[in-house]
């Protein structure tokens, strides 16, 4: 309601370059933190558990990633797919990304994956007339379900499996 009545406060710096190093921080809804990637819980979903993943690298796009950040961002999103699905279960997904303001990026300047998770008739009438948002579950709450599963991926990668 923050952003809808305008009170929100302004986000300096970099969405995808939160502060600091800690691989978590649900303040930036920060759910993981790498060598490489960060995966966050996005802000404003399109629905319940929509993630950002994006380079830790501040780049605008594909073609500017090393092999092995690409080849990091892939087995990220497949990651972070895979942990939506084990927790939320839904029945598909829409994973992409848009390169350039033209091509619909709200942060072109930072390379950005979008895995936005379905469920058979999550959207009705009201998102196409109205443009209105319903996710059945608060942001906070859902952060609270997934950052064990991510903080699992962590642990994981730390112990070198």
């Amino acid at each position: 309601m923050e952003h809808v009545q305008g009170r929100a406060v302004k986000v300096t710096g970099c969405l995808f370059e939160p502060p600091g190093t800690a691989s978590f921080d649900k303040e930036s809804l920060l759910l993981h933190r790498d060598q490489e990637t960060v995966v966050l819980l996005n802000r404003f979903p399109y629905t319940n558990a929509h993630l950002l993943v994006a380079p830790l690298r501040h780049i605008a796009s594909i073609t500017d990633l090393s092999a092995k950040e690409g080849a990091s961002l892939m087995s990220m999103l497949s990651t972070a797919t895979a942990i939506v699905k084990q927790e939320l279960k839904p029945d598909g997904f829409n994973v992409g990304c848009n390169l350039g303001e033209t091509a619909g990026a709200g942060i072109a300047d930072h390379l950005h994956f979008h895995i936005v998770p379905r469920w058979n008739g999550d959207h009705n009438f009201m998102t196409v007339l109205s443009e209105v948002r319903a996710i059945p579950e608060h942001l906070l709450a859902t952060f609270d379900r997934l950052l064990p599963l991510f903080q699992q991926l962590s642990c994981r990668k730390e112990e070198g499996k």
